[in-house]
């Protein structure tokens, strides 16, 4: 168990971190799901429909820190390349 100040306060900080890395996480990981269903489904007009939905989020989360510049662009690529291979 933390002792220091300085660490009881870095554990909160981490607590708050966390639940707000988490919310932006969650949401990626539903709306890549979502689109990935829809392409399963041959429901490919949906798809297209939300790949802006899963573009935005990506880049909030890179931009938050949350992922990396490189991983959300890895990710929208290939969630596109899916989209577009199903036509």
């Amino acid at each position: 168990m933390a002792i220091t100040q300085s660490a009881k306060k870095a554990i909160r900080q981490n607590k708050r971190r966390r639940a707000h890395n988490l919310t932006y996480l969650n949401k990626m990981k539903s709306l890549v799901k979502e689109a990935k269903a829809f392409v399963a489904k041959k429901q490919i007009k949906e798809a297209e429909e939300l790949l802006p939905k899963v573009y935005q989020i990506l880049d909030k989360a890179a931009k938050a820190g949350v992922i990396k510049k490189n991983t959300a662009s890895r990710k929208k690529s290939r969630i596109t390349r899916l989209i577009q291979r199903s036509k």
